[in-house]
């Protein structure tokens, strides 16, 4: 019986497969790729093509030589790296260390681990995709000049340990640039006039001030108010206009990479990375105890919308067993992809989804059992009937002026039955019913009219999600380099995390303005953008990679050695404390590191003293006369604890108050929502006391 070797990437994903493949198989991992570009120098030939130096990781010869040592005993190898250009590359550079014919059909693919994907896979086999390669080597090549050219230009004219990259800069100053917005925002005042109204011994109802006539009326101060609230006196409210129509709503897509991203966040919490982290798990197979070792979802990397017609037939008799056939539409759905996706891959989804995620619960971790729940859920919703609700328009008319009132009830739920989209709107859907009313009725104002004053707010900061979406929209990276960019730019310190928004650090503005004043295509979004979609092109064989390298190179090279000359050494200055250095007493500077801001002594590297920069809160300790500080864990996650620390370990992870708890008299602390305004829930375990405070 002839041998077939099985080369995937990871052991997990090995241990999985090999359970679906017969004795006559082995199936090995390559732990990722197994030969790049050295990191201890430039690895480009510049003069010669851009050709690039391969060498073998560090590390990874044993594993090469258990493969080489595989080889030769089977008699037949097939390479099956993930089904993306990464994948294509890690499969052409194993072909030719295993010294693989080039015209050998070695090369399996599969987007779903499960048993009939993979034995389907090892039937039809095909030769390396040149132009995939070509595309994955174009993209290494291009980030390896700009990050082994310009990294260096700022560790000399700034400091050491900084980089830069086409999509990691570019992020940054997508931040930086909505900072910039946020603080030359000017916050305009106007006011708003709310009246709670009733049929008489009818039920009441808030209705808002909308027009004066047929305009629509704008209060920008407090005399404008108390004109309109003096006009009111003595009015009497009747009922001109009563509409009612039915909406239609169709459920989301089926995710892509980014959209899982953007709703793990959202509704999880999850950062970019942990989503990826726990889908790869999903995706390389668990164990299911009867069913065996089996992978939950199909690959997760895609731009793509598009579903299997196998799962969307599996999907509807799901529907309709579940959940009955008025949930079921006449036709499947079919959602367009985006003009920019590759389409090399179907939707994020179940690979079956009769395993619903109850059934599998036990077996997974509670983080592995969120992100099933989510991608099957939004799967099956995607499939289902449209949803239907009735909304209402009153508009109540009083000396002139129009008072509206909107309401909507669900007249069948659709989709939402089992799943409604997150939003990173401020507020949700009005949902509030209202009253039976015809033209013609007369009300009665239940108490005081309500004026209330606002401004307007700026735009708000990225969070994971926003940034994400915006990469996306604009065409920054792909699939696989949302995660690792925005994991990066925080590294690096040029952005921080605060109340699960990006804010710019010093270092942050300053790389971006040098980027921004040298060079403007790095830093540009148009030019990143056009980029994505040339690597797109040679992947598809239209442009040659070389070509699209050289006409980048030769202007960039220019421009480098002209900032060269022009760019001065860059100070940043420290912010001097008061504070002395117990062990030479020099007055200690505020530094930034990885995790924000800490003290540390300026005569480094003789003096290496450092601590951390706690910063007050003005609340007292409730274990001991301490102040509660702000301070970062080993992750860089916020958290408050005392002062007087190890002697005290009071800690709480929620902004401490000195508000008391009502049924215990321990601390209150804060935690700020969206859609709900401020949380004030007791610190004291045990103790379940909460209380919600909207924003007037």
């Amino acid at each position: 019986m002839s041998k077939v070797l099985v080369i995937v990437e990871s052991p997990a994903k090995a241990k999985t497969i090999g359970k679906f493949l017969g004795k006559k198989y082995t199936v090995k991992a390559s732990m990722g790729h197994v030969r790049d570009l050295p990191k201890s120098q430039f690895g480009v030939d510049v003069e010669h093509d851009f050709a690039p130096k391969y060498i073998t990781i560090r590390g990874k010869g044993d594993i090469l030589k258990e493969l080489r040592a595989a080889s030769k005993k089977a008699d037949k190898i097939l390479l099956a790296p993930d089904p993306d250009r990464e994948g294509e590359a890690i499969a052409w550079h194993l072909q030719h260390l295993l010294k693989i014919d080039e015209k050998e059909p070695c090369r399996i693919e599969f987007n779903e681990i499960t048993k009939h994907a993979i034995e389907d896979a090892v039937k039809h086999p095909r030769t390396i995709d040149d132009h995939r390669v070509e595309a994955q080597q174009a993209r290494r090549v291009l980030d390896r000049l700009v990050g082994y050219k310009l990294s260096p230009l700022l560790w000399r004219k700034i400091r050491k340990g900084l980089s830069a990259g086409r999509v990691q800069s570019v992020a940054v100053r997508l931040i930086c640039d909505r900072e910039d917005e946020i603080q030359e925002f000017v916050p305009e005042e106007y006011w708003t006039l709310t009246g709670v109204l009733a049929k008489a011994g009818g039920k009441p109802f808030e209705a808002k001030l909308l027009r004066d006539g047929e305009e629509k009326i704008t209060i920008s101060n407090r005399e404008a108010m108390d004109a309109i609230l003096n006009r009111l006196t003595g009015a009497a409210y009747t009922v001109t206009q009563v509409k009612k129509r039915e909406k239609k709503r169709n459920p989301a897509p089926p995710f892509i990479t980014s959209t899982l991203q953007q709703e793990a966040y959202r509704k999880l919490n999850f950062p970019a990375r942990k989503t990826m982290q726990v889908a790869q798990q999903l995706y390389e197979g668990l164990d299911l105890g009867k069913e065996g070792t089996v992978g939950l979802v199909t690959y997760i990397r895609t731009d793509s919308t598009r579903i299997s017609d196998l799962a969307v037939q599996e999907v509807r008799g799901l529907i309709q067993d579940k959940f009955g056939a008025e949930y079921l539409p006449e036709e499947p759905r079919v959602f367009p992809t985006k003009s920019k996706a590759q389409d090399a891959h179907e939707a994020i989804r179940p690979t079956s989804a009769l395993r619903e995620p109850e059934t599998v619960k036990s077996q997974l971790s509670r983080d592995q059992f969120k992100l099933y729940k989510l991608i099957w859920e939004r799967f099956v919703a995607c499939q289902m009937n449209t949803a239907v609700v009735d909304t209402t328009s009153v508009d109540i008319e009083t000396k002139g002026l129009i008072f509206r009132a909107t309401g909507s009830v669900v007249k069948f739920p659709g989709f939402m039955k089992l799943y409604i989209e997150g939003t990173d709107e401020d507020t949700p859907d009005d949902q509030k019913l209202l009253p039976e009313l015809a033209q013609g009725d007369k009300l009665e104002l239940q108490s005081e009219l309500q004026p209330k004053q606002h401004f307007t707010q700026p735009p708000p900061r990225y969070t994971d999600a926003s940034l994400i979406k915006t990469l996306e929209e604009l065409g920054i990276g792909r699939p696989s380099t949302y995660a690792p960019t925005v994991e990066t730019v925080q590294k690096r310190g040029y952005i921080v995390k605060e109340e699960k928004q990006f804010f710019p650090t010093e270092l942050g503005y300053l790389v971006v303005d040098l980027l921004k004043t040298h060079f403007q295509d790095i830093i540009d979004v148009d030019f990143t953008a056009g980029m994505e979609n040339k690597l797109d092109l040679i992947a598809e064989g239209e442009v040659d990679w070389v070509k699209v390298i050289e006409e980048f190179y030769g202007p960039f090279q220019e421009t480098l050695e002209e900032a060269e000359e022009v760019i001065g050494k860059v100070e940043i200055a420290d912010e001097v404390t008061e504070e002395h250095c117990p062990n030479c007493d020099r007055n200690l500077v505020i530094k930034l590191g990885r995790f924000g801001k800490f003290l540390a002594c300026p005569g480094f590297p003789e003096c290496q003293y450092t601590k951390p920069l706690l910063e007050a809160t003005g609340v007292k300790c409730p274990k001991c006369e301490g102040e509660i500080v702000s301070r970062r864990s080993k992750k860089g996650r916020k958290f408050y604890g005392c002062s007087n620390y190890p002697e005290c370990e009071f800690v709480v992870w929620d902004a401490p108050t000195e508000k008391k708890c009502p049924d215990c008299g321990e601390m209150l602390v804060k935690k700020v929502t969206k859609s709900k305004g401020n949380i004030y829930k007791c610190s004291t375990k045990g103790c379940n006391y909460r209380e919600v405070e909207t924003e007037s």
